[in-house]
C-alpha cells in the first residue's frame, strides 16, 4: 500500500497524539548516543557503485533519523535528490524525503527512498528521537519536566520543570519551532 505524503503525515501525528507519554528514565533507556550515523542503503537499479560510495559518505554526516530520496529516472547529482534528516524516525525522514524529491522530480519514474541515516549501533526501539532532541533530552532531562514532539516534522520542545505550566512551554516551543498542530507530549514526570 502506498501512502501519500499527507497521509503519512496525518497518521503519524495521530500516532503520537495517542500514545501515552513515557516517564524521562524509561526514555533515556531507549535513546542512542546523539552522536554518529550509519546508512542504510536500500535496493534499487540505477545507482552505480560510486554514487551509493557518495551517499554512504554524505549520510554518515547527516543527524539521524534521515532519509535520501532520489528520482531514478534522472540520477543523483540533480535537484530532486533530497535528504531529509534530524527527524524522530525513519518514517517521517522518508515522506519529508520523497515528498521533497517529488516536488522537484523531471523524470517520468516516481522518486525513491535509497538510503534511510540511523544512529550507529541502531536496533528498533519503542522510543526514538532525532539526534537534536536526544543531545537536549540527555543534556537538559534531569527528573522532571516534559518533551513535546512533532512526529510528521522532527521539531520538539522541552521544558525541565515539574508542573502544568512546564507542559505549556514545551508545547510553546514545539510549535515556534515549526511542529504546530503535530506536537504532542512523549515524555513527562
Amino acid at each position: 500500500m502506498r501512502v501519500s505524503g499527507l497521509g503519512m503525515m496525518l497518521i503519524l501525528a495521530a500516532g503520537m497524539a495517542q500514545a501515552e507519554p513515557i516517564s524521562g528514565k524509561a526514555a533515556k533507556a531507549q535513546l542512542f548516543s546523539p552522536k554518529g550515523a550509519e546508512v542504510e542503503m536500500l535496493a534499487q537499479d540505477f545507482l552505480s557503485e560510486t554514487d551509493v560510495a557518495a551517499l554512504k559518505m554524505v549520510g554518515e554526516g547527516q543527524p539521524y533519523y534521515g532519509a535520501i530520496a532520489v528520482s531514478p529516472d534522472e540520477g543523483l547529482m540533480v535537484e530532486a535528490t533530497v535528504a531529509a534528516a534530524n527527524y524522530h524516525d525513519t518514517d517521517a525522514a522518508s515522506t519529508a524525503a520523497l515528498a521533497g524529491c517529488e516536488a522537484k522530480r523531471k523524470g517520468a519514474r516516481g522518486c525513491e527512498i535509497v538510503a534511510l541515516i540511523r544512529p550507529k549501533g541502531w536496533e528498533p526501539r519503542s522510543f526514538t528521537l532525532s539526534a537534536e532532541a536526544t543531545a537536549a533530552f540527555k543534556d537538559g532531562y534531569k527528573k522532571a519536566g516534559t518533551l513535546v514532539l512533532s512526529a510528521p516534522t522532527g521539531k520538539w520542545g522541552l521544558c525541565t520543570e515539574a508542573g502544568k505550566p512546564c507542559e505549556g512551554t514545551a508545547f510553546k516551543h514545539c510549535a515556534e519551532k515549526g511542529g504546530g498542530q503535530a506536537c504532542a507530549i512523549a515524555v513527562q514526570d
